[in-house]
């Protein structure tokens, strides 16, 4: 799939629910957040900080709150996609254009615009455990020393990421393909999950 430049480009590639996402653009864009695109999808910052983003999918579309673990949610519209591992993020979820109120979204919005400019934000848990290295990255950390140079110089958390990603593979194919897919980024100082630390 084509990866969008700008919300519009983002729209035009999703025409099944191109109307609807209008919509929920012309709410958020009616408030003072700025609209850029991240993770190939709409998202909205104020001073440089995630506040919500638009997605579409095959059979719904949504509004993600990146603090949605804040907002009241008296009108119970909110979902955490992942129970066991979303913290502070939740979905407002949609199916058609009907479900959409136009008033309940822009006050869940102006909500969490709020909830950013008091610094209301989930702190992910620090672990002081120990990295558990599997073997298939031991491997390469034995064999190739820029690797391993570059694997040290990372900090704690970011090698248990590393580690985890690994570990957590079922299948030894999908454990090469991750440790592929890994090796430029440890070479490059880069964390696994640093695209969605900042705005």
């Amino acid at each position: 799939m084509k990866k969008p430049t700008s919300v519009e480009e983002y729209i035009e590639i999703n025409p099944h629910f191109s109307e609807e996402i209008t919509i929920l653009r012309n709410i958020i864009n009616s408030t003072a957040l700025e609209e850029t695109i991240k993770w190939n999808m709409p998202t909205y910052c104020i001073k440089g900080k995630n506040v919500l983003g638009l997605a579409a999918f095959k059979n719904h579309f949504c509004i993600w709150f990146h603090q949605g673990v804040f907002l009241k949610d008296e009108l119970r519209l909110l979902k955490n996609a992942q129970e066991q591992k979303t913290k502070a993020m939740r979905q407002m979820r949609f199916e058609t254009k009907n479900d959409i109120n136009e008033a309940a979204v822009l006050t869940y919005v102006k909500e969490a615009i709020e909830n950013q400019h008091l610094g209301k934000e989930l702190q992910p848990q620090r672990t002081n455990k120990t990295v558990a290295i599997p073997k298939e990255l031991k491997e390469i950390l034995d064999t190739n020393t820029d690797f391993k140079t570059a694997f040290n110089t990372l900090t704690p958390s970011k090698q248990r990421d590393y580690s985890d990603y690994i570990s957590e593979a079922k299948r030894d194919v999908t454990k090469q393909k991750r440790l592929e897919k890994i090796i430029p980024l440890v070479l490059n100082g880069v964390g696994l999950n640093d695209k969605y630390r900042t705005c």
